[in-house]
Order: structure tokens, then C-alpha cells, then sequence
């Protein structure tokens, strides 16, 4: 893969360039600011971006921000944005904007280099990789009202997969069931969230949103306070 790295960490930006290198990739650029990859993802046309979430000069958003940006602008660019903290509202925004070519995964995660590396992968091919941790935490606010609540332990583990860009095959692989048994407890999910088939639209991609959604909306009221 052709890659562009954004992170204020120089540590941190170059031991991911010499990770990725080491695995056969290229890396044409590794940049500390957000302006700094806009203007590297527009020069050199990437197959992905790997971007910090908090970047100079106010260490908030400005990775998402530019993250968000690179999908408007370059729909071909994937994105995996790595971020220390599990951000709800960011993670939504991404999940929101676009369900293909896009990441999220806590730092402590590219010290797991196969999961790093299988997360990269899957997005550059148009996939998604979400941390099982922010996947956790968005789903983890619920209440007898929400749509989650119907569901049986069992479904929610397969939800929380399929959030994670994972397949029936290898959510059946992950959680030691059969093939069926997921697609049966994928199609409960449908039907708990009251999904039915409409042209255009994923149902699985639509069963996430609504979740993940849901949990923002109750995660920004405590997160503000």
C-alpha cells in the first residue's frame, strides 16, 4: 500500500513508518499537523491515510476534521484514525459520513502489529475496523427504551462484530458458532431494529448507525458535564 501517516508524536509517527515499511508498504509522507496532510494526501493520492485524532495547534479535533475532509475530497483515500481515547461523537461522525474505507482504533491497538496490520488492510480495501473497546463503550449506555435492549447477549456480540467491518464468516469464526447461527441472529437483529430490505441502503451498515447513534446521543450529555 501507498500510505500517508499524520501524528504530532514524532516517536509515535516514526515507529509507524518503520512498522509499515518493514511490512512492504510505502509510506509517502509522515506528518505532525492536519494541514501538513491535507496537503500530503492531495499531492501524492494515497491508497490510505493513518491519522491522529488530536493534532496541533489545539489538540482536539483537527485529525478528524481533516480526516472527514480527505473523505469529502478524496472518497478513494481510505482512513484509519487512531486516537487515545474512545471519542464517541468523533466515531459516529465517521461511521455517519461513510461506512466503507474507514477506521477507528485506540493507540494501545498498534501495539497489537497483526491486529494493526489486518485493521490496515481491511480498510485500504474498502472495509471497516473498529476497536472492539469503542464499539464497547458506544453500545454500553443503554436503557429499557433503547432498541438495544431487545436484543439477546448473543445478538449484541454479533452486533458489536459487524460493527467492527467483520463478515458473517468471520463472525462466526470470532465468536465459534456456525455460519447459520450468525445469519440467523444477524436477521433478529433486522428485525429487533425493524430493518426491512429497501434498494440502496445496507442493512447492516443502517443496524450500526442506529446503535452507535443512540449511544452517542446519551454519551454527549456526560461528556460535557
Amino acid at each position: 500500500m501507498r500510505l500517508v501517516i499524520a501524528d504530532d508524536s514524532v516517536l509515535l509517527r516514526e515507529g509507524l513508518m518503520r512498522l509499515l515499511e518493514e511490512e512492504g508498504h510505502t509510506v509517502q509522507a509522515a506528518v505532525g499537523d492536519a494541514a501538513a496532510l491535507l496537503d500530503a494526501v492531495a499531492e501524492h493520492r494515497p491508497d490510505a491515510a493513518v491519522v491522529d485524532v488530536r493534532m496541533p495547534p489545539t489538540h482536539t479535533d483537527e485529525g478528524l476534521r481533516a480526516a472527514l475532509r480527505i473523505r469529502a475530497e478524496h472518497p478513494g483515500v481510505a482512513v484509519l484514525v487512531l486516537s487515545q481515547y474512545v471519542e464517541r461523537r468523533y466515531a459516529t461522525e465517521l461511521l455517519t459520513d461513510s461506512s466503507e474505507g474507514v477506521g477507528y482504533l485506540l493507540k494501545d491497538r498498534v501495539a497489537e502489529v497483526a491486529e494493526f496490520l489486518d485493521a490496515l488492510e481491511r480498510v485500504a480495501a474498502g472495509g471497516a475496523a473498529f476497536d472492539p473497546e469503542v464499539v464497547r463503550r458506544l453500545l454500553a449506555r443503554t436503557t429499557r427504551a433503547d432498541p438495544v435492549a431487545r436484543l439477546t447477549p448473543r445478538e449484541r456480540a454479533v452486533l458489536e462484530q459487524m460493527a467492527q467491518g467483520l463478515n458473517n464468516t468471520a463472525i462466526a469464526e470470532r465468536l465459534f458458532v456456525s455460519l447459520s447461527a450468525v445469519e440467523k441472529h444477524v436477521n433478529a437483529i433486522f428485525d429487533k431494529l425493524e430493518l426491512g430490505r429497501a434498494d440502496g441502503y445496507s442493512r447492516r451498515v443502517m443496524a450500526v448507525l442506529r446503535y452507535l447513534g443512540s449511544a452517542e446521543e446519551r454519551g454527549t450529555a456526560s461528556s460535557d458535564s
